[in-house]
């Protein structure tokens, strides 16, 4: 049952924070009791809502109070009896994102050159798009009332940039004086019962060799709070005072799996999981074969680089029986440096041999972020376009999906559909080859021109 009462124009007890309605679900609750886009929502059960987390949180109880502010300034409450379970139906505009007042010297956004996607230069550094997408966030703008709020939610797991426990190195790694101390932190999130996965990108000099052990054994120290751990090399691009035109060296690579492999056997040994887990990128420098797709579980920190090939590998190996013949078919695949040199050859060989397409492996340089950045998915619409404007040879082209966002837009602001129009042969954004080839991929990607 729904209550709407009236109140005067402009009303309500809403501490100054509010959210906002984007949209409402039609024929759902909020439909129902006449909620509008761009409806002001202000508490709930008394409570005030600062964010999206508030609202998630609080609304989930059958019996609410919900007051809010209509578009007209005009304030309303509504008392709400709902069935149990059953969504209210409202989507929220997207929350302010905290930024970062950090300055790490190695942060991507350093390295990035004007004139490129809006929302790549915003430095977010938000415990609640931690919580809600897995982005990593330092902790070190989290306040007194945001511990109290992520104890109060259980928002776990949280995904926490690490980088170093030990406190002047990361004051060091962060460009901060005034960062918290990340043991503290961590400590009182773990006796609140907040687990986490945390990730250390390694600036060599700064925190590896004794820093790295020590952060290791930090982190261990917190028993089961701690979920996983990620080592991740720096990567820099050209635009950073910092690049010197050189990635990371195998030695050096080699040193970190060292530290890693330690951590890892006397995980199995002493709690039957793994725990710490190098970066996909880390094993290539290293010159080192990866591991399989048992050794990362459920991949916990995948969005991080961490078992990317093993899970490709994996749903190839699982998707091949399914693929058509395209006997005479030429198909090129686009890619960066370090999947081309030694991990795309042997998987596109698999391919053919069961499909007897012609696969050619056109592997580019990074031409905006320079050769020291050799991810696929970093890969821009220059690229794709010096890759494939003069393959008149192709009957159809695979890209990185990686490499465009949700609005179909590359890193450097080239609006895929628009390079696709420009060149001569289909093209396909792809994340494992087996999802456009199967089936009817084949066709319904040459008929997407």
């Amino acid at each position: 049952m729904v209550f709407p009462l009236l109140r005067t124009p402009g009303s309500g007890s809403g501490s100054g924070s509010m959210i906002r309605v984007s949209r409402v679900v039609p024929g759902s609750i909020a439909d129902e009791i006449g909620l509008v886009p761009s409806t002001e929502l202000l508490t709930v059960n008394g409570r005030a809502l600062d964010d999206f987390l508030d609202w998630e949180f609080l609304a989930a109880d059958d019996e609410l109070v919900i007051e809010a502010r209509l578009p007209s300034g005009e304030g309303i409450i509504y008392e709400i009896e709902r069935p149990d379970g059953e969504s209210m139906g409202i989507e929220l505009e997207p929350p302010r994102v905290r930024r970062c007042a950090n300055r790490c010297e190695f942060c991507f956004i350093e390295g990035l050159p004007t004139g490129l996607r809006r929302n790549l230069y915003v430095r977010d550094d938000d415990y609640r798009l931690s919580f809600a997408y897995g982005n990593f966030a330092t902790l070190s703008n989290v306040k007194e009332k945001d511990f109290a709020r992520i104890l109060e939610y259980r928002l776990s797991p949280l995904y926490v940039s690490v980088h170093a426990t030990p406190w002047e190195a990361r004051k060091v790694l962060l460009n901060n004086p005034k960062v918290p101390n990340i043991v503290a932190q961590l400590t009182r999130l773990a006796e609140g019962g907040i687990q986490f996965h945390g990730q250390m990108v390694i600036v060599p000099g700064v925190n590896d060799g004794e820093v790295l052990e020590q952060s290791f054994t930090d982190l261990w120290n917190l028993g089961d709070a701690v979920l996983s751990v990620a080592i991740v090399p720096v990567g820099l691009t050209q635009f950073s005072h910092l690049y010197t035109g050189q990635s990371m060296d195998p030695r050096t690579s080699g040193a970190l799996l060292a530290h890693v492999e330690r951590w890892d056997a006397r995980a199995l040994a002493e709690r039957g999981d793994r725990w710490v887990y190098g970066s996909d990128e880390l094993y290539l420098l290293a010159g080192r074969e990866l591991p399989g797709a048992e050794h990362y579980g459920d991949f916990p920190q995948i969005e991080n680089g961490v078992g990317s090939v093993a899970h490709l590998r994996r749903r190839i190996a699982q998707g091949l029986r399914g693929l058509p013949r395209l006997d005479a078919r030429r198909i090129g695949v686009v890619t960066g440096v370090s999947m081309g040199e030694r991990i795309m050859p042997p998987l596109l060989e698999q391919v053919r041999a069961v499909t007897g397409a012609t696969l050619e492996l056109i592997v580019m340089e990074n031409s905006l972020f320079g050769p020291t950045t050799t991810a696929a998915g970093l890969l821009v619409g220059a690229d794709i376009r010096r890759a494939l404007a003069q393959r008149h040879d192709l009957d159809l082209a695979l890209i990185p999906a990686e490499t465009i966002n949700e609005d179909g837009i590359f890193l450097d602001d080239v609006v895929f559909a628009a390079l696709r129009d420009e060149l001569p042969i289909p093209v396909v954004p792809s994340y494992d080859f087996i999802d456009v080839l199967q089936g009817d991929g084949l066709l319904a990607g040459q008929g997407a021109r």
